[in-house]
C-alpha cells in the first residue's frame, strides 16, 4: 500500500511536472531548425521542438503502461492456503473475504501464493520506472550535448557557483546530478525486479531485508526529476550558434537533392552527390547552385532544387 501511495501521490505528480515543462518547450521551440547529428556527424536538419517531443511521446507511452500494472497484496496465511483461517472458522468464504478486504485498500488480491506475494507485478512496476528513468537519462545527455555545442546557454544565477575552479563557466550541473541519481536509482530498481520474484519453495527471508530498500530508488528518482526540472528551466536557446551551424553545413541537403534526382529518373544520383561532397573541400550554397545549374534536368526541377536549404529541409 505504501508503494501505491508513493507512486500515485509523490512520483507521478513529480513526473507530470517534467512532462508539462517538456510540452511547453515543444511549443516554444517548434519553429527552431537545427542541424541534426547522427553518429556525431552533421545530418538532415530537424526542429528543436520535435526533438523534445520525442521524449514526451516516449514518457507518455510508459505512463499508459504504468496504469495497467496493479498493486497486489497477499492474504492467505502461512503457506497461502488459509489453513489456520479455515480450521478456526470453516463457515467463512476466506477467499472472498480476502478479495474484499484488499479491494478496500485499492489493492488486487494475489491468489494462489506461497507464504509471500510473488512480486511479479512489483517487478513490472520497477522495470517501468527504470524505463522512464532511462528515457529521462537520454534527455539529460542530449541536452548536455546541446549545451556543449552552444545550442543552449544557461541562465546565470549570481549566487550560484558556475564552476569551482573557472569563474567564466556555467556547468550543466543539474543534468549531471539528474544523470547520477537516475543511474543509481536504476541500478537498484533492476536488482529489485530481478531478485524479489525469486523465493525458495514456500518462502525464504531474502525478500524481507531487500524490501527495506525500496524507498531508496524512489528517493533518488525524485531527486533526479527535480534536477532535470531545474536544468530545463535554466535553458536559453542560442539561435545565432544554431543558425551558423546550418550555414556551415549546406552539405546536409545532398540527401534531398539526390532523392529528387532519383524521383526524376536521373542515373546514379547518389554517386553524383557522393562525388560532389566527399572531396574535403568547402561545400556551401554556391557549390550546390553551380552543381544544380549544370544538371541536365528541366528548369522547373532546377528551381525546385535551388529552393532547398538547410533551413527549410526539415520534413514534417
Amino acid at each position: 500500500y505504501s508503494i501505491k501511495e508513493a507512486v500515485e501521490k509523490v512520483y507521478l505528480p513529480e513526473l507530470k511536472k517534467v512532462l508539462d515543462l517538456l510540452k511547453q518547450k515543444v511549443q516554444e521551440w517548434k519553429d527552431i531548425t537545427l542541424l541534426a547529428r547522427t553518429h556525431g556527424q552533421a545530418a538532415s536538419p530537424t526542429r528543436m521542438g520535435k526533438e523534445i517531443n520525442v521524449f514526451v511521446e516516449r514518457i507518455e507511452k510508459q505512463l499508459i503502461l504504468i496504469e495497467t500494472i496493479p498493486f497486489n497484496a497477499k492474504f492467505g496465511g502461512a503457506t497461502g492456503n488459509f489453513n489456520a483461517h479455515q480450521v478456526a472458522y470453516p463457515d467463512i468464504d476466506w477467499k472472498n473475504f480476502a478479495e474484499n478486504f484488499t479491494k478496500k485498500l485499492g489493492l488486487d488480491h494475489s491468489f494462489p501464493t506461497t507464504q509471500i506475494e510473488h512480486y511479479d507485478n512489483l517487478a513490472r512496476l520497477f522495470d517501468c520506472l527504470k524505463r522512464i528513468n532511462t528515457i529521462i537519462l537520454d534527455l539529460n545527455k542530449d541536452v548536455w550535448q546541446y549545451i556543449s555545442l552552444d545550442y543552449f546557454s544557461q541562465k546565470i544565477n549570481k549566487d550560484e557557483v558556475g564552476s569551482s575552479a573557472m569563474p567564466h563557466k556555467v556547468n550543466p550541473i543539474d543534468f549531471e546530478n539528474s544523470e547520477g541519481n537516475l543511474s543509481y536509482a536504476n541500478s537498484i530498481f533492476e536488482f529489485l525486479s530481478s531478485k524479489l520474484p525469486i523465493s525458495r519453495l514456500q518462502r525464504d527471508l531474502t525478500d524481507s531485508t531487500v524490501l527495506r530498500n525500496i524507498g531508496v530508488p524512489f528517493s533518488h528518482t525524485i531527486i533526479g526529476l527535480n534536477s532535470t526540472l531545474r536544468g530545463l528551466n535554466k535553458l536559453l536557446v542560442n539561435k545565432n550558434k544554431i543558425e551558423n551551424d546550418l550555414k556551415d553545413n549546406w552539405i546536409v541537403i545532398s540527401e534531398a537533392i539526390q532523392t529528387v534526382l532519383r524521383r526524376e529518373g536521373i542515373e546514379k544520383p547518389y554517386e553524383l552527390l557522393k562525388d560532389l561532397t566527399r572531396n574535403n573541400e568547402v561545400i556551401n550554397k554556391e557549390t550546390f547552385t553551380i552543381f544544380i545549374n549544370n544538371l541536365k534536368v528541366d528548369q522547373k526541377i532546377k528551381e525546385e532544387l535551388l529552393n532547398i536549404s538547410p533551413f527549410n529541409y526539415t520534413g514534417i
